[in-house]
């Protein structure tokens, strides 16, 4: 049997996410003091504290989704597993930083500064109102991708995250989007919805944050993670630190191949998925790709010391 731990992404996060890692677990804690000294800032009072609508601004939600993910993992080593007890990691779109952290490709302190100036450029770069997402439920990949392009129109609208085989999420120029969601509902779609997010992510109108990724990871080392990242735009297991730089400015603008990456860990030997951190939606995702995959929720101390107890029992 193998293990894959994943990490999840934008959506997941929620006030008071964390706390009760932080007070449990000291090396827990100190991943939130460490984001706040990479940011300069108390990230961890609007986690813990703040308000539901700033937490969600992309520019806080990245690095404190990642602070979460991170403050798990040390909860866990804290309680004897290790890295080591995963083959693979993954993680959804900002997820696959936390995924390098983990495995030590990436310092915390790094990630939450690439994570911050992320989230800045990704809303910079298409004035708000320009811009939409939508998921299409209950097309598949193929189909949904057709829909964006025949809705394009001349603008942008492409299929910016397959996450699972009847839940694809299409990006681009607000018009273009909205036509995707008709036309979606005339080829049979069970629901075709515009999703409450502030820019149109994974599709061409990223550029501009693309080479403000490039710019930034530029300056950053990057490790050799200690276990293979499942990468995002190319669904499948990477672990050499120039392709990990080149991919993460790919992932900017590419579709999150989510659906392709869990069938492909599937393919080699995945039989159990550990979802580190906020949330249980890449659970449900997961389910939905390949039923034999077991998963498991590990974001409060009873679920890392269950998480522990499975391993050590």
């Amino acid at each position: 049997m193998s293990r894959a731990f994943v990490f999840p992404g934008q959506g997941a996060q929620t006030i008071g996410m964390g706390k009760a890692l932080a007070e449990a677990y000291p090396a827990a804690r100190a991943v939130f003091d460490e984001v706040d000294d990479a940011l300069g800032e108390k990230l961890s009072t609007l986690i813990w504290e703040g308000s539901q609508d700033d937490l969600t601004l992309t520019h806080n939600a990245q690095p404190a989704l990642m602070a979460t993910s991170l403050a798990a993992m040390k909860a866990l080593e804290a309680e004897g597993v290790t890295i080591a007890a995963a083959s693979y990691v993954a993680g959804h779109s900002l997820g696959e930083y936390s995924a390098l952290a983990a495995a030590g490709a990436l310092t915390i302190t790094d990630a939450a500064r690439l994570l911050r100036k992320r989230g800045e450029a990704m809303q910079k770069a298409v004035p708000v109102g320009q811009g939409a997402m939508a998921a299409l439920l209950g097309l598949d990949f193929e189909k949904a991708r057709d829909v964006a392009k025949v809705a394009a129109e001349g603008e942008i609208c492409q299929a910016a995250n397959d996450n699972d085989p009847g839940q694809v999420v299409v990006s681009g120029h607000k018009g273009a989007v909205e036509r995707a969601v008709e036309l979606a509902r005339e080829h049979g779609a069970k629901r075709a919805v515009l999703l409450p997010v502030s820019a149109p992510f994974h599709c061409a109108l990223m550029r501009p944050a693309a080479e403000a990724m490039a710019e930034a990871l530029s300056h950053v080392n990057i490790e050799r993670p200690a276990v293979p990242v499942v990468a995002n735009v190319v669904a499948e297991a990477i672990n050499d630190p120039a392709t990990i730089r080149s991919l993460l400015v790919d992932q900017v603008t590419g579709s999150v191949r989510w659906r392709e990456s869990v069938l492909w860990m599937a393919q080699h030997g995945v039989s159990e998925a550990w979802e580190i951190g906020a949330g249980k939606a890449l659970s449900g995702m997961i389910r939905r790709i390949d039923r034999s995959i077991t998963c498991r929720s590990v974001g409060t101390p009873e679920d890392v010391k269950a998480a522990a107890g499975s391993l050590n029992g």
